[in-house]
């Protein structure tokens, strides 16, 4: 099976190893050079170099050059994993088989932009890892392999994209042995059933010492490396906040959310949220005095 590969982030880079390592026939890649949209962006011409596969650096898919590319490939399949792009109707009938593509999530729910950190600071308990043949539209098409991951109180951004991705590989693998064999099930996606998660913006990312302890958690796990970080404005500046801890402590019933309780440190101290304390365990450095307000 001749297969095509698009993608230009991390998970592309661990989906393109694992073909690496079972010896697919890999006839040609579509990577970036540089990408400022993407925070886990990779470039994968290093392994392309590496491994002697075929590979050009592109800015869209979908231009006429890089179609003619493809199709001087004579592929069978193309896998668009980590590409922030949709791919035409004309690349889409490139492929004999079609075109695979990759959402973290529980499709047909949750379809859209920021998958893995609209979960985490919806304090959802599961995800899925989705694998589904792309159509005309953004995360519709019909799903061929979908496995859910749970999300533990104590994962942040870093652990869940490392639970999804290792059963991710492992169904690309399936998936592809399913092509071979014949055997391949598919999965309708109901137009009426499902929602899509919106893009977010930096005020998304802003910490309201008013909202409730755990909704302030989720939202700094959700956004901690290798994304932006949540972030508080004191006296006019943006500070990144990278951990924090929620403490469910009687006795601070009577003060105010964002009155500072404890300082241990230029990047360590507790404040009152809307209902119980959060302790900021790292952030960056703030000059700050118990009894202030954030």
């Amino acid at each position: 099976m001749r297969i095509f590969f698009i993608g230009c982030v991390k998970s592309s880079e661990l989906f393109l190893k694992k073909l690496i390592e079972i010896d697919a026939e890999i006839v040609g890649v579509i990577t970036k050079e540089e990408s400022k949209f993407n925070s886990d962006f990779v470039n994968l011409g290093y392994i392309c170099k590496k491994y002697g596969i075929d590979y050009r650096f592109v800015k869209s898919v979908n231009e006429d050059s890089v179609k003619k590319y493809i199709k001087s490939k004579n592929v069978d399949l193309i896998l668009c994993l980590g590409w922030s792009q949709l791919l035409d109707s004309e690349v889409l009938a490139i492929p004999k088989l079609g075109c695979i593509g990759f959402h973290p999530a529980e499709l047909p729910y949750n379809r859209g932009r920021h998958p893995l950190i609209w979960a985490l600071t919806l304090g959802l308990s599961r995800t899925a890892s989705t694998l589904f043949l792309m159509d005309a539209s953004a995360d519709t098409g019909k799903i061929v392999s979908q496995k859910y991951v749970s999300i533990d109180y104590l994962d942040d951004a870093s652990s869940l994209y490392d639970k999804l991705m290792h059963i991710a590989v492992v169904q690309l693998v399936e998936v592809l042995e399913d092509f071979d064999n014949n055997t391949l099930k598919l999965i309708e996606q109901s137009p009426n059933i499902g929602n899509s998660w919106r893009k977010r913006g930096k005020d998304d990312g802003r910490i309201d010492w008013r909202m409730s302890s755990n909704s302030i958690y989720n939202l700094v796990r959700a956004l901690t490396k290798p994304y932006v970080g949540a972030h508080f404005v004191f006296e006019g500046k943006d500070y990144k906040v990278w951990k924090v801890k929620e403490i469910k402590q009687s006795g601070y019933e009577n003060i105010e959310p964002g009155k500072v309780i404890k300082v241990s440190s230029c990047s360590n101290f507790t404040i009152k949220a809307g209902d119980n304390l959060i302790e900021v365990l790292d952030c960056d450095e703030i000059n700050i005095k118990v009894g202030a307000y954030l």
